[in-house]
């Protein structure tokens, strides 16, 4: 099935593609094909939530572009990620190659802001690894799934664990603006998401995981609920995007 899911996928992408890259001005005996149009327009540098990396542009016409694309690396975050209400030091694994077609309505506009505003609907290809830490040190307070844990002078645990997001095919939709700032320098910025469907996850405790909280549950069996709604939620079917870099035009 997953197979299948790919083909399907890769068949409708290439079709958005060849519709996109059409050329207009060269149609003979029912054939229409300008090779340049293979020829990148420009490049861009980018960094976000989803690693660091670029991508190749292509313009179609005023309104329609393509991006084509690959983010990666491993990037920590100390104490940032809130997941359930519950704040871990994150680890992230990125990587992520994606194909994106770019709609600008008012590509044709005199303003340069407006021309720069774009959308971006495609697909990537997502195998994202998110290692999860939360030390809980000595007279600390800490919560887990909603419920509070104190510790006291004597007491320590840990919870760690991982959320993959592993080989997927999932659509993308998101907002950006890339607007010149020096000739054919540019700054951009976007913001969307990818469907990725639920993540697989496993958390585990250490230590004194058996401290009782404010809803008479033990931190261990918190972990486990918490785990569970992750695996379950509607909201973390959903991978968020946020990114921003330089282009530049040839």
């Amino acid at each position: 099935m997953k197979t299948l899911h790919t083909i399907l996928a890769a068949s409708v992408l290439a079709a958005a593609t060849g519709s996109a890259m059409a050329d207009t001005a060269v149609v003979q005996d029912g054939y229409a094909f300008d090779r340049n149009q293979l020829i990148p327009t420009g490049v861009r540098a980018e960094v976000g939530t989803t690693g660091y990396g670029g991508a190749l542009l292509w313009t179609a016409n005023p309104y329609v572009g393509l991006a084509l694309g690959y983010n990666g690396g491993d990037i920590s975050w100390s104490d940032d990620l809130s997941v359930n209400g519950s704040k871990y030091d994150l680890d992230m694994d990125n990587k992520l190659a994606y194909l994106n077609a770019e709609i600008r309505p008012w590509g044709a506009s005199q303003n340069v802001w407006a021309q720069g505003l774009y959308v971006a609907t495609g697909v990537g290809y997502v195998d994202n690894e998110y290692g999860l830490t939360k030390n809980v040190g000595s007279n600390s307070l800490v919560k887990v799934n909603g419920e509070r844990f104190t510790t006291n002078s004597t007491q320590s645990a840990k919870i760690d664990g991982t959320m993959n997001y592993d080989n997927n095919i999932s659509p993308y939709l998101g907002f950006g603006l890339n607007a010149p700032v020096y000739k054919n320098i540019g700054l951009f910025g976007e913001v969307g998401a990818y469907y990725t469907g639920n993540p697989t996850v496993s958390l585990k405790t250490s230590g004194d995981d058996q401290i009782i909280g404010s809803n008479g549950n033990t931190l261990e069996s918190a972990v486990e609920k918490e785990q569970r709604d992750i695996e379950n939620k509607s909201k973390y079917e959903w991978m968020p995007v946020a990114k921003v870099g330089v282009s530049f035009k040839f």
